[in-house]
């Protein structure tokens, strides 16, 4: 038995080489285990499941085969497709997660998030995200033309990049503090997440115990996966793109 958790590929047409390397895993990695689960920024930009590109068509076809196979994967929103919805997940064949979402892990309780609600040092960032999460934001956003939406997402991206080119390293990365909140909220030792592009495994301490944060890299310039079997360490994975 195995659980596979990637996060942060940011799937988009002008990565061909990200989409390519994401099939390849699907069929030499994927295949046969017994969970997969995309902590979130699966898509570099997501406005809805009714845009249809080819690129999410294939992705959806993919994951559904997938399914079909017998592994189930689990899907979880990032702060850049949190607009994808159970219409898509339905064409994939996946689950969508809330985030945070608490899983039993081979007899672990184990914390899963996308990971920027830990980035708690970037106030006006975390306005930004309360606010676009918000039910009548996205039913709002949603009810707006496509075109409109596609102008908007880049927009955004654009105010984004050049915010962060700005911001210092530590903003950028998690708030101690509030991983060991969030531990201790949820009462497990140990949480997975991506987001922060900073693969690891830390070892810390919550609720008076040892506990374990790790962190799952992006599909930039290496693939990036963990791959969880029972009774074994978890095992952060790369390999070359």
């Amino acid at each position: 038995m195995t659980t596979l958790f990637i996060s942060d590929l940011h799937l988009e047409e002008s990565r061909p080489d990200i989409t390519g390397a994401f099939l390849a895993y699907l069929d030499q990695k994927a295949r046969g285990a017994e969970q997969l689960y995309i902590l979130g920024d699966f898509f570099e930009a997501w406005i809805g499941d009714d845009e249809r590109t080819p690129l999410q068509e294939q992705m959806a076809d993919a994951l559904r085969k997938l399914a079909a196979s017998g592994t189930s994967i689990y899907l979880m929103h990032g702060n850049r497709d949190f607009l994808i919805g159970e219409e898509f997940c339905q064409r994939a064949g996946a689950t969508l997660l809330d985030d945070p979402t608490v899983i039993d892990l081979y007899g672990t309780p184990t914390l899963l998030l996308h990971g920027d609600s830990l980035c708690t040092a970037d106030v006006e960032y975390q306005k930004f995200r309360a606010s676009m999460r918000n039910p009548q934001m996205i039913k709002m956003l949603l009810a707006r033309p496509l075109k409109d939406r596609q102008q908007m997402a880049r927009q955004l991206r654009e105010i984004s990049t050049a915010k962060n080119q700005g911001k210092a390293e530590t903003i950028m990365d998690v708030t101690p503090n509030e991983v060991v909140r969030e531990l201790e909220a949820h009462g497990v030792q140990r949480m997975i997440h991506g987001h922060t592009h900073r693969p690891a495994i830390h070892q810390l301490e919550a609720n008076d115990q040892s506990a374990q944060r790790i962190v799952l890299g992006d599909w930039d310039e290496n693939i990036w996966w963990l791959e969880v079997k029972p009774g074994e360490e978890p095992a952060l994975n790369k390999q070359p793109l």
